[in-house]
């Protein structure tokens, strides 16, 4: 990389931090900045090996005053998302969304060159892409620590940066813009960066919403332009104009998994709020046509149509327009209660592209191709992407939520429990009740109020067009009865609708069963014919890697997805995986071109659908121009997976995993199951008891209240340990297989060897390298100093730390480096630059944590709200939390 894109990131963070620095002498006074750069200054000589400034920085902030804790926090926070900002800048100036080996990530472009030197014609290139679906689900997992108001606040702070880059002949303009960012900076500093109160499951999709009107909207038709322009130039012709290889669905205000806030009436205002978002939107799209497309000369078809008007596509517009006001009437009225008494209104895609295609057509009839191929083609891409709801909302609920429906209208008809059947028995009550043409739920039958709430959200499907709905994923699925049970209820309460039902498959048991639930499914008689030979698995990553580790887990996925290929291949069934990922390593994160390239081949054949949840969002979809590259990532890996699938793992590789693994797995529950003191520990270590009190999102951080570990969701878990900067759940197990490995004669060449020939085995010790890096032992082994006091948990502490070394220092050896993220460089600049700000919010934490557990959870509002802020401040600094 070159120095003088260092430098730009450099000097941004600068101009940032002088800013924010001017900001807080004005709030606070000059002498409280220089307590601040006395903090920083500690922290950046701790930094570079100086035990005694590391020493310094502890007792300089134990002596803090009480007064003086909160707007420290504050200060380091907003620092670290300033910095964010200018990385953000830099990304998106640079094209960089996502860093990983240099030269990984082709450009579409020399991807469709590369694509055709092996052989793939023009024409397949064209087909590929324009059959390609590839579903980006928004998903509102409680990681995103940043308040909405503050995002709007951070956005505008990046366009003052892009204005004060570009204002080097204008240099009135670059002093206007640097007004407006001290003001930007002060309007920031001046807002509780903490909510008060967790947003509802509502205000996330409004977020998601967000996203899409801020970022998305624009870079939706940017990225089919540049498609096309790539197309026409290597095919000589443009993507169908219907094609859409990106779409995006949503799980807020769908996903009842866990969260007794996601209620059918949720489900049905989120619906409607997308149609009014959608109709607003499209309203300015078509007010912008109706002034543009000011042309006479028109097509038959459209004369036809409008009749003999002087101005044909206006009056076409006008007529579109005056539905699209209704329909957005509609939608208010409905979400409002009232009754709408309006003209007619827009409900399905067609009815909004056709009459816009109909422009289209007339205009490259008449010779007017450069208008068509204007704004109006841009229209007809979001309406292709978008559709009249801008996402479709998929639905999830936990498999036995629906068992205890059926269990109870069983036991109301008199014909036995059907939680007490065998699955061969549950199978063939449900099999001849789809067949049945009688109904088979009594017309006011009473039940519990959990079953009403499932049947009611089942309502809610009957009365939405298909359209704006995606996928009913059933979570904790393990038995074939589990998706017939969710394709019973659609038929008998979901009215004509059949959307597609995915089992998710997330604990290490149903992941090695996966491939065996799928093959009796596609068996049964009269399945097929209900899913039309086409089938959805989803592959859950947080709670495989929570339940068995990393390792184990990784490779389970592997496994589950080869199994899943083959059955579907054999039955002549069209697989869709869904994958599950968080942001986090522990979560099956990471880069999404690495990430897809290292699949089973056949897994990803031109269909993906994959979460992109909480911070990462914003990250990848933000802005306009990050979300144009987000996009093309994708379309890259999958047209490459697809085309230029990676070679099958050669069968001694899939040997060595699976001693790995089980090596890895037997390590990784040896600590966390099987130890007594591990649970004691993780309470006592990590602020997990705290992080409840962080209203973070709409779901409750534990599945149940009560019990251990197992109860706790997948993302907290990870949070928690994030929080300390021992990344434990995604590298714990992984040490003891390396080593092993590599005290056995040729264990080293068979491990380098897997990671330069296997995509899969490269980018999971790519991913370990990544993680490793953001961890710091040093750090975790202060909290233990500051929060733990039984020699049996310091002793486990101990353990931990030791095998940390121990995995670090062999992962070296298999990668050949003298340090980790040689081959990365701006990765661990963005660490670097990050600690000395980070290092502070550690150990305020741990101070803070200690008062508060001294007080009994009875600190002062001010110090209940620093606690909160460190956590939001380490979330900002090394990004990728839970």
């Amino acid at each position: 990389m070159s120095h003088d894109l260092h430098e730009s990131l450099r000097d941004n963070v600068r101009i940032l931090g002088d800013s924010l620095g001017r900001t807080i002498a004005d709030d606070l006074g000059q002498a409280f900045v220089d307590k601040i750069e006395t903090i920083r200054a500690h922290a950046k000589r701790g930094r570079q090996g100086d035990s005694l400034q590391q020493r310094e920085l502890i007792e300089y902030l134990r002596k803090l005053p009480e007064r003086d804790l909160l707007p420290v926090t504050r200060a380091f926070n907003q620092f670290l998302n300033l910095a964010n900002i200018a990385e953000q800048h830099y990304r998106a100036r640079f094209r960089r969304v996502e860093d990983y080996k240099p030269g990984s990530q082709p450009a579409l472009g020399e991807l469709l060159e590369r694509a055709q030197q092996a052989g793939s014609s023009p024409r397949k290139l064209v087909e590929t892409l324009a059959k390609m679906r590839v579903e980006l689900v928004l998903t509102a997992h409680p990681t995103e620590v940043i308040r909405r108001t503050l995002i709007q606040k951070y956005d505008a702070i990046d366009e003052c940066l892009t204005a004060i880059e570009g204002s080097s002949d204008y240099p009135e303009r670059g002093i206007r813009a640097q007004g407006r960012l001290e003001e930007l900076i002060s309007q920031a500093w001046h807002t509780d960066e903490i909510r008060h109160e967790r947003p509802t499951p509502v205000d996330e999709a409004k977020w998601g919403f967000a996203v899409i009107e801020n970022s998305l909207w624009q870079a939706v038709p940017d990225f089919h332009r540049d498609l096309d322009n790539l197309l026409l130039e290597t095919a000589g012709e443009r993507l169908p104009l219907d094609a859409a290889p990106i779409r995006y669905a949503s799980w807020m205000g769908g996903d009842r998994d866990g969260n007794p806030n996601v209620t059918a009436k949720v489900t049905r205002e989120v619906l409607l709020l997308g149609r009014w978002m959608a109709a607003d939107l499209y309203l300015r799209d078509l007010e912008q046509l109706k002034t543009e497309l000011s042309m006479w000369k028109a097509n038959s078809a459209l004369k036809a149509e409008v009749g003999d008007v002087a101005e044909p596509y206006r009056e076409l517009l006008k007529r579109l327009l005056f539905k699209m006001e209704a329909t957005r009437d509609w939608a208010k009225a409905a979400l409002d209660g009232r009754n709408y008494d309006g003209g007619p209104i827009i409900e399905t895609r067609d009815q909004l592209y056709a009459p816009l295609l109909a422009c289209y057509r007339s205009l490259c009839d008449v010779g007017l191709d450069t208008i068509a191929n204007g704004s109006l083609l841009d229209t007809l891409r979001r309406v292709a992407v978008f559709g009249v709801s801008l996402t479709k909302l998929d639905l999830r609920q936990e498999a036995s939520r629906h068992a205890q429906v059926i269990e109870e209208l069983t036991d109301a008809l008199g014909i036995g429990h059907y939680q007490e059947w065998d699955e061969t028995k549950r199978q063939e009550f449900l099999l001849e009740e789809l067949a049945s043409k009688r109904p088979l739920i009594p017309r006011h039958w009473e039940c519990s109020a959990e079953s009403r709430e499932v049947l009611d959200t089942f309502k809610v499907i009957a009365q939405e067009h298909t359209e704006a709905l995606g996928t009913y994923i059933i979570s904790m699925a393990g038995e074939p009865s589990d998706v017939l049970t969710v394709a019973l209820l659609m038929k008998e309460v979901g009215g004509q609708a059949t959307l597609p039902i995915a089992p998710l498959f997330e604990t290490l048991n149903d992941l090695d069963h996966a491939g065996s639930v799928i093959e009796q499914l596609l068996s049964l008689p009269g399945y097929r014919a209900l899913i039309h030979d086409r089938q959805e698995v989803m592959i859950g990553y947080s709670d495989s890697a929570k339940d068995a580790g990393q390792l184990a887990a990784a490779w389970a996925q592997y496994r589950a997805q080869e199994a899943l290929v083959d059955v579907c291949e054999r039955h002549g069934v069209d697989l869709t995986l869904f994958h599950g990922r968080g942001g986090t390593v522990g979560r099956g994160g990471g880069p999404a071109h690495a990430a897809i390239l290292s699949q089973p081949p056949g897994s990803v054949n031109g269909s993906l659908r994959v979460t992109e949840q909480g911070e990462m969002i914003r990250f990848k979809f933000g802005q306009p121009d990050i979300a144009l590259r987000s996009m093309e990532i994708y379309a890259c890996a999958v047209l490459e997976a697809t085309l230029l699938p990676p070679p099958a793992p050669e069968p001694r590789w899939r040997e060595e995993m699976d001693n790995l693994a089980s090596i890895a797995h037997a390590g990784y529950v040896g600590v966390v199951r099987e130890n007594p003191d591990f649970v004691p520990y993780f309470r006592a270590v990590t602020p997990e008891g705290a992080l409840g009190r962080l209203p973070l999102g709409s779901r409750p951080a534990k599945r149940r209240q009560d019990g251990g570990v197992e109860t706790l969701r997948a993302i907290p878990w990870i949070f928690a340990w994030t929080q300390i900067r021992l990344m434990l759940p995604a590298w714990l197990g992984s040490g003891e297989a390396f080593a092993r490995r590599l005290e056995e004669p040729g264990g080293l060449e068979v491990l380098q060897e897997m990671r330069n020939r296997w995509p899969f085995f490269g980018t999971y010790l790519d991913m370990l390298e990544m993680l490793l890096a953001k961890a710091d032992t040093a750090i975790a082994a202060y909290y233990e100093h500051r929060l733990v006091d039984e020699p049996s948990l310091k002793a486990l502490g101990k353990e931990l730390r030791e095998r940390f070394a121990r995995l670090e220092s062999v992962l070296l050896d298999i990668l050949q480096q003298e340090e980790l993220l040689e081959n990365t460089p701006l990765i661990r600049q963005a660490i670097d630059v990050r600690n000395p700000y980070i290092d502070p919010l550690h150990g305020l934490q741990a101070e803070l944590l200690q008062r508060n557990r001294d007080a009994d959870g009875a600190i002062s509002a001010d110090l209940s709200r620093a606690l909160m802020v460190t956590m939001a401040g380490i979330a900002a600094g090394l990004r990728n939390t839970g």
